[in-house]
């Protein structure tokens, strides 16, 4: 939905695109331009005056003439050619910030953020983002996803191992109230992305950053903690279905719970959905549980 919005911002505000010499699709702008530039899939050369910004997905942002705002591309490079001005700032993502100047043309203040790497996938993903929704089936995407259940399996015993009551009483818990952990696990994740969101635009840079990083840690304990039980979870409801009862096993019921939501989560359409389900009764779990901690009186230590 983000990327047709984008789509019909650059519509609206860059004019049509036109094949270059090397036959690639390129919006050209001329004379003054008030408004900031986008462009979807397409080079965007600016050989007159832009007041606000330029920005390019997938493509290259080439300017011959002056940006009085920020340029940013994601999937390109941003080439400032000889005698070019840019006024604020340069983000690159996926691509390279390029002058032809020996000292470009900008402000003093100005600052460049750049990141070259996976250029040619952010290219890509960005002319056609259905592909994010929509992976290939290659020999190495299917590698990477044995790996993963392989991954998930390792972690689900090791932390059945270390806590199996708390495991038990959070597959006890989803089976019995999953509609309220996944009520609770909803409105924690929007309390926590509004709250993240408001400290960073609230507190001072450190405070805020303390937070962000609070938070952080929660949503990634979370994650591990509510995987492996919907893991365990899901595997022994498998188990109940297809496997007689004499025959059921701990082991296995991890390994089938984990491969499950590993191949829901790689369908193409399906696995954003099944991603945030994942996510939402992750936390739920996680902040519906039970804790307690103490001092036990015959061996002197902490009991949790």
């Amino acid at each position: 939905m983000f990327a047709w919005v984008l789509v019909l911002v650059g519509l609206v505000n860059a004019q049509s695109a036109t094949p270059n010499k090397t036959g690639e699709a390129e919006v050209v702008i001329d004379g003054v331009n008030d408004s900031t530039v986008f462009g979807m899939g397409n080079t965007v050369r600016i050989k007159g005056t832009v007041k606000q910004g330029a920005i390019a997905f997938g493509g290259d942002v080439v300017v011959e003439g002056i940006v009085e705002g920020d340029v940013a591309t994601i999937g390109g490079s941003v080439i400032q050619l000889k005698g070019a001005r840019i006024g604020g700032d340069v983000i690159v993502f996926g691509g390279a910030y390029r002058h032809e100047d020996d000292v470009p043309l900008r402000k003093e203040a100005a600052s460049t953020m750049m990141y070259a790497g996976y250029q040619p996938e952010l290219r890509e993903l960005m002319r056609s983002p259905s592909g994010l929704l929509r992976p290939s089936w290659s020999p190495g995407y299917l590698g990477l996803r044995l790996l993963a259940i392989l991954f998930w399996f390792i972690v689900a015993l090791a932390l059945t191992a270390a806590m199996p009551g708390t495991i038990s009483r959070g597959i006890t818990r989803l089976q019995l109230t999953s509609l309220r952990v996944a009520i609770i696990g909803f409105i924690g994740a929007a309390v926590m992305g509004a709250g993240v969101e408001a400290c960073l635009w609230i507190l001072p840079q450190a405070i805020s950053a303390l937070v962000g990083i609070m938070a952080l840690i929660l949503a990634l304990v979370a994650w591990l903690f509510g995987r492996v039980v919907l893991a365990a979870a899901t595997g022994r409801w498998l188990q109940r279905k297809y496997v007689p009862v004499g025959k059921h096993s701990e082991s296995v019921a991890l390994l089938s719970g984990t491969a499950f939501w590993v191949v829901l989560t790689s369908l193409p359409y399906v696995w954003p959905l099944a991603f945030t389900v994942m996510v939402v009764l992750s936390l739920g779990l996680a902040l519906t549980a039970r804790y307690r901690a103490g001092w036990g009186r015959a061996g002197g230590g902490p009991t949790f």
